[in-house]
């Protein structure tokens, strides 16, 4: 019996994968190329700084950025290709953009922050300026003020910017529609010190020049609220699709039943956001509220009578007109500025918590 012996195969190497040589960077290589770039920069500002100038921060910024752009475009055209280099460059810009946009935010946030929490204390919410010079006092007038305007500003504009929203949607056919449409574009882009001047006007007819109120105030805001509201609402209420209206139809529902049932609680989670963005518009405003609503150091509960404080304004006094010792005026502008901020916070998380709960339901 013979046996053939049968050669082995010859082994086939296995390529090692390379990322460069497979047409793609590693991954990461662009978090070290933004390291390097960062230490080539830091050392350029560093010799310079070494002459005697002080290290420009900024300036090592900005130039580790266009490095960096430079860099990963380059490489990755070398690598990479054409196309996926297009991408990497448009990404890098619109990661920079998104990062130059949220430099101010966060300055402004840890500045306002920083030197608000010096006369944030339990004495600040619970005292006015009423016979108080120089350090102590509060700004509970401001605070009270702040509220009242704002919440009746609320109560007028926002069922008439509603009510317009929906009548243009709904029903708003012809010129009257673009009469109105045009009037809401108008009055979006007015001044708000145009809308002080005409609330005061509109009270100095009933009770005499000079008049400052707070519901002078109050028709101010709501003067600049209400296309704001219109505008969000119309936008929201554009979006309901057509086929539950159609089908509601069908039911024999009426039209205004129809608006009520479906459309309005479809919408509401948009609505209620578009509204508390007009709220945070306008609770802000210093300078309609100086001519319409006047300042004073002192509690006022009443809307009719007598001028009330803002918060807003309140900030403008302390700054303004300050006195001695001037660290306590500008501590309390800076807390009031704090407590504007956490108010219009607060706004808007009480407007998210309110557009999950009434969102409406799409599951079984």
């Amino acid at each position: 019996m013979t046996t053939t012996l049968t050669p082995p195969e010859p082994r086939v190497a296995t390529p090692v994968s390379n990322s460069l040589t497979a047409g793609k960077l590693p991954n990461g290589a662009p978090w070290m190329i933004l390291a390097a770039s960062l230490l080539v920069s830091a050392g350029l500002f560093g010799v310079i700084a070494l002459s005697g100038a002080e290290f420009n921060w900024v300036g090592t910024l900005v130039v580790a950025a266009l490095i960096y752009v430079v860099v990963i475009t380059v490489l990755s055209r070398i690598v990479e290709g054409s196309r996926r280099s297009t991408d990497r460059f448009v990404t890098s810009l619109v990661t920079g953009a998104f990062l130059l946009a949220m430099i101010p935010l966060v300055s402004l946030t840890i500045t306002v922050v920083t030197f608000g929490l010096a006369r944030f204390d339990p004495e600040f919410f619970t005292y006015s300026m009423r016979s108080v010079t120089g350090e102590g006092g509060g700004a509970l007038h401001a605070i009270v003020g702040t509220l009242l305007m704002t919440g009746t500003a609320a109560l007028i504009s926002i069922p008439i910017g509603l009510m317009t929203s929906i009548y243009l949607v709904e029903y708003g056919r012809g010129r009257l529609a673009r009469g109105i449409t045009f009037l809401v574009d108008v009055m979006t882009g007015i001044p708000s010190i145009v809308a002080g001047l005409f609330a005061y006007a509109l009270f100095a007819i009933f009770w005499g020049p000079g008049t400052r109120t707070g519901i002078a105030g109050a028709v101010a805001l709501a003067v600049l609220m209400i296309p704001v509201v219109v505008r969000s609402s119309e936008e929201m209420l554009r979006l309901v699709p057509n086929e539950l209206r159609e089908a509601a139809y069908a039911l024999g529902v009426p039209k205004w039943l129809t608006i009520v049932k479906v459309v309005l609680p479809t919408s509401i989670a948009g609505i209620t956001t578009g509204i508390m963005l007009s709220i945070a518009r306008v609770i802000g405003e210093t300078a309609p509220l100086l001519i319409a609503a006047g300042f004073t150091n002192s509690m006022n509960y009443d809307m009719t009578e007598g001028r009330m404080q803002s918060l807003p304004v309140f900030v403008y006094t302390q700054y303004a007109n300050q006195g001695t010792p001037a660290s306590a005026y500008l501590d309390r502008a800076w807390a009031a500025a704090l407590t504007l901020i956490l108010i219009v916070m607060a706004l808007n998380l009480i407007a998210r918590l309110v557009a999950r709960f009434f969102a409406p339901k799409f599951g079984r």
